[in-house]
């Protein structure tokens, strides 16, 4: 269930706080923060809902929070995810968030035509033609869900900005009350992005509330000592230490966690590690000097360390012929 707002007083809007600061206030699980949450991509259908009740009811747009009926262009959805990662990291929310389907102004929910996992733009997955024009990269999420009959909901969940700007095209954006806007021309807030203070990207948790087990089962732990030149621990627990000494594994009370440096070296599938996978190594071919169409491809889904031989052994056989 989800926390209930408070009653209005003055000054205060519908949750308690302050009007002039209710862009700082978060989703929240009774339990968990959505917003917290390292597994957010594998949200049930049930708590994507009580997401979408909670930010219906907010009186308004914000920084980080945009609601759309329908789709207009993919450029303005690059433009408007820029401006939810910007605004969540300048309001210190982990994401932002983007919902199809909400009317704005009186935030009834409609629905929306749009279907954002399987539109294209030209022969291009949606998706992946946002994901590729945005610098730095972000993993942000797409979920489709019918919220009722005829009421379909794309929501994108987008990662906070961290230590830089994100831009779309080259360019970054920012949002000012329901605008989206260029980032250039708030420096004040362009200032506050740069200065933020954030873990490097490769002691982020990629996976959580593991057993040394699942350690074992979800990472290449013997590549890792084949690559040292270092002979295998003889107990589990010996491999353990290894990895946290590395860094590729922290501790979490009696748990353990997988880093995304573990996981981008080490994975035995980067599918099993949803905020790592799209840097799965993708190699292609194409044909002639363009790059307009592709002869062929090569997708190497476990991680870099563990899959490095095929990667140099395949690219090898595309430029030297069977018989040399």
């Amino acid at each position: 269930m989800l926390n209930a707002p408070a009653q209005n007083g003055a000054g205060k809007n519908e949750y308690g706080q302050s009007r002039k600061n209710y862009s700082q206030c978060t989703v929240q699980h009774e339990k968990n923060s959505y917003l917290c949450k390292s597994n957010i991509r594998n949200m049930p259908e049930q708590e994507l809902i009580e997401l979408l009740h909670t930010l219906q009811k907010y009186p308004h747009e914000s920084e980080w929070v945009e609601f759309k009926q329908n789709f207009h262009s993919a450029e303005e959805i690059g433009q408007d995810i820029s401006a939810l990662s910007n605004g969540a990291c300048i309001q210190n929310q982990p994401f932002g968030y983007m919902v199809f389907g909400i009317k704005d102004g009186t935030h009834e929910i409609t629905g929306t035509t749009f279907h954002a996992k399987s539109h294209k733009k030209g022969n291009e997955d949606l998706e992946h033609w946002l994901a590729t024009r945005l610098n730095p990269r972000i993993d942000f999420s797409i979920y489709e869900f019918d919220y009722a009959q005829n009421k379909h909901i794309s929501l994108f969940v987008i990662p906070a900005a961290k230590a830089q700007p994100i831009e779309f095209l080259h360019k970054s954006h920012i949002r000012v009350g329901s605008i989206t806007r260029s980032l250039s021309e708030f420096p004040e807030k362009q200032a506050k992005i740069w200065k933020k203070d954030n873990p490097p990207f490769e002691k982020e948790i990629a996976k959580d509330k593991l057993s040394a087990q699942d350690i074992t089962q979800l990472l290449s732990t013997e590549t890792y000592f084949d690559l040292m030149k270092l002979p295998y621990p003889t107990t589990q627990q010996g491999v353990i230490e290894k990895f946290l000494e590395e860094g590729l594994i922290i501790k979490t009370r009696q748990q353990y966690a997988v880093t995304k440096l573990g996981a981008l070296l080490f994975a035995k599938n980067l599918r099993d590690f949803e905020s790592v996978e799209r840097k799965a190594v993708r190699v292609i071919v194409y044909k002639g000097k363009g790059k307009i169409h592709t002869e062929r491809e090569q997708i190497f889904a476990k991680g870099y360390a563990v899959d490095f031989d095929a990667m140099v052994e395949w690219i090898y056989a595309q430029y030297i012929p069977s018989w040399a």
